[in-house]
């Protein structure tokens, strides 16, 4: 069993906090290090699900987590004209906890973030790796800030773009723009909204409750060639994208107007089909498997790629077995999401059978509701 063994985690987002809170809880010394020097995180929101409930719960932070949010408990799938096609209920996979939570992706990473440094975990911002090599017994980083140090294991939860994937395994695949983008915005919360509600169609319209009176709009839309949208005009352009929309959906989008507020980002996607781990040092989350957002479930699957590697280091007394037993685990999970996801974007776009939203919401979550 790994047992008080120095740990750094390279990446200070959702998995990399969830990891290190995981981690200190099984007898792990943390250190975090978070390339930005500042925490950047969008402030739309995030949709968190059944499985990730039940994550949060076995970590100890559901109390807190859920007084950042705000719970539903159910996905009702629309029509583009805005018809209700169906209802998908959600299972509840935690004991007196809701099925999903709706929140600010800031609120989360302060949840996280303050239950990390109450376990003591060392948080180093504006440094990044510059250098790592390992033996049998550790691995020595050379840090970008001039300063080196030895773990006697290392976490690579560095996103899509992983620093330590192109180290790693430099003939992975790299990340895949996926024909489309997402769109998202911050509105009122209408008194009605108790659920996520999901609208059909080339462009695909979701809206999450994410507080008492707030939600978020997501678009995603066909983006052939991915394009560069400048910052002046984002309101008016993600605008003009509901054009066709519901009419419900139209005249929220006339709320639109700020274009600071506005956050667009291209869709990609990446999955490692071979191991997550050299050595000592190991991959979760995007790193390994960028999904599309299609199902809600990016950062649901790097929070239990978090839990069960630190179950798995609690099992094991190396690193290299903790390693290959946490991707045993996690694989298929994760393939299986990343790729139903992916279909959805390719129906939408018309390069794939379009998919019902209903059925693959369902099918997500009776897979996610199995244990981790």
């Amino acid at each position: 069993m790994l047992d008080g063994k120095r740990c750094l985690i390279v990446g200070g987002g959702i998995g990399g906090l969830t990891a290190a809170v995981a981690l200190a809880r099984n007898g792990q010394r943390v250190t975090v290090i978070e390339r930005d020097p500042r925490w950047s995180i969008y402030g739309v929101g995030i949709i968190q699900q059944a499985n990730v409930v039940r994550a949060m719960a076995q970590l100890g932070l559901a109390d807190a987590y859920l007084e950042a949010g705000v719970p539903f408990d159910q996905v009702t799938i629309h029509a583009p004209g805005g018809a209700l096609i169906a209802r998908v209920p959600s299972p509840r996979l935690a004991e007196g906890y809701p099925p999903n939570v709706g929140m600010s992706r800031r609120r989360l990473h302060d949840v996280l973030l303050d239950r990390a440094i109450a376990l003591g975990v060392e948080i180093r911002m504006g440094t990044t790796v510059a250098a790592l090599t390992q033996d049998d017994d550790g691995v020595d980083i050379e840090f970008d800030d001039g300063t080196d140090d030895r773990f006697d294991f290392v976490v690579g939860a560095d996103g899509i773009y992983s620093n330590l994937r192109a180290r790693l395994f430099p003939e992975a695949p790299q990340p895949c723009f996926a024909g489309q983008s997402v769109w998202r915005y911050n509105l009122p919360r209408p008194d009605d909204l108790d659920s996520l509600r999901v609208f059909n169609g080339p462009t695909g319209i979701g809206l999450v409750p994410m507080s008492a009176d707030t939600m978020y709009m997501f678009v995603t839309t066909p983006e052939p060639g991915n394009p560069h949208y400048p910052r002046k005009g984002l309101a008016a352009a993600m605008r003009g994208k509901l054009q066709s929309a519901a009419p419900d959906i139209q005249a929220l989008g006339e709320r639109i107007v700020d274009d600071v507020e506005v956050v667009y980002r291209p869709l990609e996607h990446l999955f490692v089909d071979g191991p997550w781990h050299v050595g000592r040092v190991v991959l979760i989350g995007d790193a390994v498997h960028a999904t599309t957002p299609h199902l809600g479930q990016g950062a649901g699957l790097a929070i239990e790629d978090a839990v069960v590697l630190a179950e798995e280091v609690a099992r094991h007394a190396v690193p290299e077995a903790a390693f290959a037993a946490y991707r045993e685990r996690r694989v298929e999970r994760c393939r299986f999401v990343c790729e139903l996801s992916l279909s959805i974007c390719r129906g939408q776009i018309g390069e794939g059978d379009p998919i019902d939203n209903s059925d693959a919401t369902a099918a997500m979550f009776a897979r996610t509701a199995e244990p981790i």
